[in-house]
């Protein structure tokens, strides 16, 4: 082939790895031109690629640029400074080369001297292209091998931050802008224990993923599975099975565990996770309502088991443990209880962490406001762009009926709940400045307890009960929290003013 007025196009990709040590995509084509001119071509296109991957090059624009000019003519050659830096695909590097020897063009790599419009040049390119992908796997090794010692070292490992999480300048740090909705995931997962039910309320009340989509139980479930929330971090602790094979877990000795800021408490956190876990493996029927306020709280001290009510229908019936032969009555273990409220409900430790709660509250519920407002914000401004291209840049009805409809529903979302969230938190404040009725409650709630319907009591038992420990000698209860203010709207009252909330 007659080289001499050669028409020939340059390929300029370099990597960034390559610009940072100081080889220009400015010292390639000077290189390429320098050599184009010592054998007598004529340089008519440049094709610049940097910065851009390798892994493949063929829907690049540039690269349909190329072989345009290949099948036109225009060029019948392409000069570029290494097999790598022409691609690092063993198969786009074959095609290439089919590409060049149909349209009867020459590929000329510099590096490896290589022309492929001889039988000698397309042997010797086909391994030096075989090695080009040998080194890009030994690469990929490479950097498999460094991820257990990036993340021992709390580094970036790559992939998303859990939501409600971010780095920020190497930092794992907790992303204001999404963790007032994990918080409020876990709070109505604890209130509804429904996956389905709390991303149907996410949705309704505006909230969207950081992709922009509805929540899906799978969001939910996701959040609600990630143990940054309680402050727990865990990095290299699964590996992939390839592109959309997913992932699974590594052995337990590889994972490295690091503390982070947390959104929710540990209790929280474990709470849900447990309902999580008896929903997955609950096969069994429902059984039947309890009978008696205390049953299957009262645990036998010397055995450790459950003790039952076996004779309903007696005149006075009792627990009962048959291995131990431990007893008693149910009436004296009901009149136990009344008393334990008592000191459980009125101690000043008690008022002092109602308090502390509901200041809690009060800040966790501003910040989700907060929030909010924000994301009415940003909702608003996409709105006005919308509307601005429709009017001013020609944007057609069609299309702006089909953008805006989705961004309307989710503004009406978000600005509906904005007027029940500023009452939660108005009433909260109220609460908060009227203390003394916090006391007042806890009164009402121990001397108005013997009127309460049954279904309330046994509500009030399952959410403040731990266990209750029947010995020979004693009775040991252990209640697990108090309960903190809850408001309604508008909050009610249960038989001769116990408020519901106290309680709920």
């Amino acid at each position: 082939m007659e080289l001499n007025n050669k028409a020939v196009g340059i390929w300029i990709r370099v990597s960034t790895e390559d610009q940072a040590k100081g080889d220009s995509p400015e010292h390639h084509e000077q290189r390429a031109r320098l050599y184009a001119a010592s054998k007598g071509w004529d340089v008519k296109e440049v094709y610049h690629l940097e910065a851009l991957s390798g892994k493949s090059v063929m829907g690049y624009p540039e690269t349909k640029r190329m072989l345009a000019d290949i099948r036109s003519g225009a060029i019948t050659g392409l000069i570029f400074s290494k097999l790598a830096r022409l691609a690092r695909n063993t198969k786009e590097l074959l095609e290439f080369a089919d590409i060049f020897k149909a349209e009867d063009a020459d590929l000329i790599s510099l590096q490896e001297s290589i022309d492929t419009s001889s039988p000698a040049g397309r042997l010797f390119y086909t391994m030096i292209a075989a090695m080009a992908q040998w080194e890009r796997e030994e690469i990929a090794s490479r950097v498999a091998a460094s991820i257990p010692i990036r993340a021992k070292m709390g580094k970036r490992i790559g992939g998303l931050p859990p939501v409600g999480y971010k780095w920020e300048n190497g930092q794992f740090m907790i992303d204001e802008k999404y963790a007032p909705v994990v918080k409020l995931t876990f709070e109505l997962f604890l209130k509804h224990k429904r996956k389905k039910a709390v991303a149907r309320m996410l949705n309704e009340q505006g909230f969207r993923t950081r992709k922009g989509a509805n929540f899906a139980d799978t969001n939910v479930h996701r959040i609600l599975r990630d143990t940054c929330s309680k402050g727990e971090r865990r990095a290299n602790f699964t590996k992939t099975l390839g592109p959309g094979k997913g992932s699974v877990p590594k052995p337990m000795s590889e994972w490295v565990v690091f503390a982070c800021p947390a959104i929710v408490s540990e209790d929280v956190w474990n709470e849900c996770n447990r309902i999580l876990d008896e929903s997955e493996v609950k096969l069994k029927r429902k059984g039947r309502e309890s009978k008696n306020l205390l049953a299957g709280y009262v645990v036998c001290e010397s055995c450790g088991k459950k003790m039952y009510v076996y004779h309903q229908k007696t005149a006075n019936p009792a627990y009962y443990c048959k291995t131990c032969k431990t007893r008693i009555w149910v009436s004296d273990l009901d009149e136990i209880f009344h008393e334990q409220l008592k000191t459980f409900l009125l101690t000043e430790t008690s008022i002092s962490d109602y308090l502390q709660n509901l200041d809690s509250t009060i800040f966790e519920k501003q910040k989700l406001l907060d929030r909010i407002l924000e994301e009415k914000t940003d909702i608003k401004k996409k709105l006005d762009a919308l509307v601005d291209m429709r009017i001013n840049h020609g944007m057609s009805k069609e299309l702006f009926e089909d953008y805006i409809r989705p961004i309307e529903e989710q503004y009406s979302q978000v600005s509906n709940q904005l007027p029940s969230l500023e009452a939660e938190i108005a009433f909260l404040k109220v609460q908060h400045q009227s203390s003394d009725v916090v006391l007042q409650d806890a009164k009402d709630l121990y001397s108005q307890w013997n009127t309460l319907p049954f279904e309330d009591k046994r509500t009030i038992v399952e959410t403040i009960t731990d266990v209750i420990t029947v010995g020979q000698e004693d009775i040991n209860i252990k209640l697990s929290y108090l309960p903190t203010a809850k408001p309604q709207s508008p909050p009610t009252t249960l038989n001769g003013g116990t408020r519901q909330h106290m309680y709920s």
